[in-house]
Formats: C-alpha cells, sequence, structure tokens
C-alpha cells in the first residue's frame, strides 16, 4: 500500500446520493424562480458546500436566498435519503478491505455532519465510520475547492499530506486535494473523466479501487 490514509469523498463516493440531491436542489431554486436543469446542478453544485449555491445564485441575479433554504432544502433531502438512498456500488467491498488490511482511511465532505451521518445510517455505512474518521467542511472556514478540509482530516488523522490519496467524483474536490499537496483518484462513475482532468488516476468501478490503491 503506497499510502498511509485514503480520504473518501462521500457524496457520489461512498453513498449514492448525488442523483437525489440534485434532482431536488434543481427542483427547489426553479421553483423559486431560479431555473435550473438537473444537468445544471450537478455542473455548478457538484461537490460544493451550501454556501457556493448562495454564493453563485446572488452573483448571478443579485438576489438571495430565503434564510431558511438550507433547512428546506435538507429537509427534503433526508426525507428523499430515508426512501431512496444506497451506498455506491462497490463501496462496502472496498472499505471492508481497508479496514481488514488495517489500511486508515476517512471522510472529508462539503456536507454536513448531520447529512454525512444521515446517509451512513442509512446505507449502514455507519459500522465504518466513527466520529474521529468524518469530517465536514463545517469544521473549516473554507469549503472545496480550497485545500483546507483535505489538510485538517489529514492532520486530525496525523498523516502528512504527502502519504495521503483522496477518491473524489467532483471537479471541486480534485482541485481541493491537488491543492492540498496529495494523490487523487478521480471516480468517473457520475462526472465525465475531462472533468476529472487533474486526478493522477481515474476509475469507473468502485470495485476496482481496492487493486488500484494496491498497485
Amino acid at each position: 500500500m503506497r499510502y498511509d490514509l485514503v480520504i473518501f469523498d462521500n457524496d457520489g463516493v461512498l453513498v449514492d446520493s448525488e442523483p437525489i440531491s440534485n434532482r431536488l436542489l434543481a427542483g427547489y431554486l426553479t421553483e423559486l424562480g431560479h431555473p435550473t436543469s438537473y444537468e445544471e446542478s450537478l455542473r455548478d453544485y457538484m461537490g460544493s458546500a451550501m454556501h457556493r449555491v448562495h454564493d453563485i445564485v446572488l452573483e448571478r441575479t443579485g438576489r438571495r436566498l430565503p434564510e431558511d433554504f438550507d433547512d428546506v432544502f435538507h429537509g427534503r433531502v433526508f426525507a428523499a435519503f430515508e426512501r431512496e438512498l444506497e451506498p455506491v456500488p462497490g463501496a462496502v467491498g472496498v472499505l471492508e478491505k481497508l479496514a481488514a488490511d488495517g489500511v486508515a482511511y476517512c471522510v472529508a465532505s462539503s456536507g454536513s455532519h448531520e447529512r454525512i451521518r444521515v446517509g451512513h445510517r442509512k446505507t449502514g455505512l455507519d459500522r465504518f465510520f466513527d466520529d474521529g474518521r468524518i469530517f465536514s467542511s463545517q469544521d473549516v472556514g473554507k469549503g472545496k475547492p480550497a485545500p483546507d478540509l483535505f489538510l485538517y482530516a489529514a492532520e486530525r488523522m496525523g498523516v502528512g499530506p504527502g502519504r495521503c490519496v483522496v477518491v473524489e467524483d467532483s471537479p471541486l474536490g480534485v482541485e481541493a486535494a491537488v491543492a492540498a499537496g496529495m494523490d487523487v483518484y478521480g471516480f468517473t462513475a457520475m462526472t465525465p473523466a475531462s472533468r476529472l482532468a487533474g486526478a493522477g488516476r481515474l476509475f469507473g468501478d468502485m470495485a476496482e479501487l481496492a487493486d488500484l490503491l494496491a498497485d
């Protein structure tokens, strides 16, 4: 194993939440008078913290989103998670292999702590992640594409950036990992490989990851 720590993004990498959350985000923005398609939501917001949604809407329209936007949106997302959310195919096997081999791993997500934990409980991934392995953009001043979250996770896990690899599926996440001085494996299941060009390696099936990490 060439790395001492594997840092996973959460949405779209461990839990198959991106189709759910971006469908709902596009619908809610459209409902509020900011017409947004599912494809546009993926392009503009996938992998980002909620403040980016507010910033982009304000920049484009000069109008602020409602003060309760985050609460309403998360309420809709969590309800949909309870109905629909599943782990990303292959994610359980990768985590089982890392745990069996004694390889350190954690999750560093733009999502809130509540969102991470709701998703993990619903999918059964909570058995792999105690509180010491969960890091959120809430923990740092800036979310992705700033490197702060990945650097914070590595520091808390006691591993230098050069010994970390990040598994990401969004351009913002890849940019953040590169800025943190970490290797990046880009997961292309939902994102065109061309948009993850900054990653050192690209792969499309999560079941392949354990073998790729061992190369």
